[in-house]
């Protein structure tokens, strides 16, 4: 089984910064894409950015330039930089991890309130 621990959401004013964390922990699996998805009230949930093993990177097209995701492989931990907060990027963040087995695990969410 294997758990994932998020931190790093709260409160901020448009413009602001925040950092996301997603650790992952268990027995015995290796992690193949890694990737942070956010729904807002009343919206599907939907891709923010994801990273794969080797370090390839997309985004979506609504936080290209302010969001950056990055991963150490060692610590089995993706991270979410989010820059240049606006209201619109109010949501719950949900870290995805994909393991080599191809089985998908989700984090419980953290909660991110831009405020205008």
């Amino acid at each position: 089984q294997v758990r994932l621990v998020e931190s790093g959401g709260g409160l901020v004013q448009a413009g602001g910064s925040l950092r996301l964390s997603c650790a992952a922990s268990g027995d015995n699996f290796s992690i193949n894409k890694m990737g942070w998805y956010r729904q807002a009230p009343g919206k599907e949930r939907e891709l923010v950015a994801a990273v794969t093993r080797a370090g390839s990177t997309n985004y979506a097209d609504s936080v290209k330039g302010r969001f950056t995701i990055s991963r150490d492989n060692a610590k089995n931990t993706v991270y979410l930089q989010m820059n240049s907060l606006k209201p619109e990027d109010t949501a719950v963040y949900y870290c995805k991890v994909v393991a080599m087995s191809g089985l998908v695990y989700w984090g419980q969410g953290t909660q991110v309130t831009v405020s205008s």
